[in-house]
């Protein structure tokens, strides 16, 4: 289970830096997370997941060097202290691998603009030569209208190589598995190519896409991903819940479930690209999000922040998402009633690793009020939530104990207050 770190954000690094990535003195901050892995661990976490840490011009997503931790992060030796403080409390390391593309400044593309076709790395890219004149733009494809970041061409060996030199080089380094950005641009034969080489030598390894759309099922079964991005699932939390319109959050859950023959989906109510869950539903419902993340099936990933109900709107426009990547403190804050809702909730997942994989029945629904049961032949979690300012009663499931959030549980019964929610079990 797995805290995310956008971490061009966590340390307070400039994003829209006016130098260049060549002329940027290193700056040791990634020394700053290691006061929050102990926070991790005592949420009961077990996986940091990083957002970019290679060498970009802005984001971390126009990456230049795959080679090198960006300057704003650190070195090589930062990073290797952060992989070890890490591995010695028992936390995994995700790394978010961008694969699709490269920022324009990346000097493979520099020397396919100076030398055309004739460029050593001219075969790395996805470029129209057809009519190219030596002084004419190389027309590359690029990633969903953004001019700087150039598509690598994911047909050829060039790519498939250099992804699978990267995978390999910082799996060395001790890294655990990868998050493989857009994947859902790539072609899941290029995953089929790539994957299966990195596991020839890291058969450990773990490796979940970011599917936006598209049939994940399909996905997984073409390109030997281990997990995909559950986007369906958070959609319908927030909609569900910021509507009253838990009809929604039902028909997703069944087709969640439909998931489970070919994944256990990568989870989540928060990350760097989104509103923030407390945003998004209101803090008065935040719980309710988080029961809902760590009952239902799959892989969860907690958007660092959002345990502690920090709020943060993303906007369509330059600087849109600073509001949801902010710099975080130097130490963790005091624990708040949420934390300690995410502690009570991780504690019960760890109970019951079952759930990892186990199918939901929808025992219960109206627009405002649902329940879910999940179950196997030996135990059983409820989850019921009441978005309503009215208490409400509803069928326990079979559920005898209240294991979080609060409720009224006599005679097979559940009393929820108003906006309350609660998770059970036999």
């Amino acid at each position: 289970m797995w805290w995310h770190v956008y971490p061009l954000g966590f340390i307070g690094a400039d994003v829209r830096p006016g130098t260049p990535v060549e002329d940027r003195p290193v700056e040791h901050r990634l020394d700053r997370l290691v006061p929050w892995l102990d926070h991790v661990v005592d949420i009961g976490l077990n996986g940091l997941l990083l957002g970019p840490v290679f060498a970009s011009s802005t984001h971390g997503y126009d990456t230049v060097d795959h080679f090198r931790i960006d300057p704003r992060l650190g070195d090589d030796e930062d990073f290797d202290r952060l992989v070890a403080a890490a591995h010695e409390r028992g936390v995994r390391l995700l790394l978010d691998g961008v694969f699709n593309h490269v920022g324009r400044e990346h000097p493979a593309f520099r020397a396919v603009e100076e030398q055309g076709p004739d460029a050593d790395t001219a075969d790395l890219f996805a470029v129209d030569w057809s009519g190219w004149a030596p002084g004419d733009p190389v027309r590359v494809r690029d990633f969903e209208g953004h001019d700087i970041l150039v598509a690598l061409d994911h047909e050829g060996r060039a790519a498939e190589d250099l992804v699978v030199d990267v995978m390999t080089h910082w799996l060395e380094r001790g890294v655990d598995g990868w998050r493989l950005d857009a994947a859902y641009a790539v072609p899941p034969a290029f995953w089929a190519r790539v994957l299966p080489r990195v596991r020839e030598r890291f058969p450990e390894a773990w490796f979940s896409g970011e599917v936006i759309h598209g049939d994940p099922a399909a996905i997984v079964r073409a390109s030997t991903m281990d997990s995909t991005t559950q986007y369906e699932l958070w959609q319908a939390i927030w909609h569900g819940i910021a509507d009253r319109n838990l009809f929604e959050l039902a028909h997703a859950v069944e087709r969640h479930d439909a998931l489970l023959a070919t994944q256990a989906p990568t989870t989540f109510v928060g990350n760097h690209d989104v509103t923030r869950i407390a945003s998004a539903v209101g803090e008065r419902f935040a719980g309710h999000a988080t029961a809902l993340l760590f009952t239902l099936a799959g892989t969860p990933v907690v958007y660092a922040g959002d345990e502690y109900g920090w709020t943060g709107v993303k906007e369509e426009r330059e600087g849109g998402d600073d509001a949801v990547r902010p710099t975080f403190p130097e130490v963790p804050p005091a624990p708040v009633e949420l934390t300690r809702t995410y502690e009570a909730l991780v504690a019960l997942r760890r109970r019951n690793p079952w759930l990892h994989r186990a199918h939901t029945d929808v025992v219960h629904r109206t627009n405002t009020a649902v329940v879910l049961r999940t179950a196997t032949a030996d135990a059983v979690v409820v989850t019921a939530l009441n978005l309503a300012d009215d208490a409400v009663e509803l069928p326990a499931a079979g559920a005898t104990h209240v294991e979080a959030g609060g409720g009224d549980l006599r005679d097979g019964t559940l009393r929820l207050p108003a906006a309350g929610w609660a998770v059970l079990t036999a």
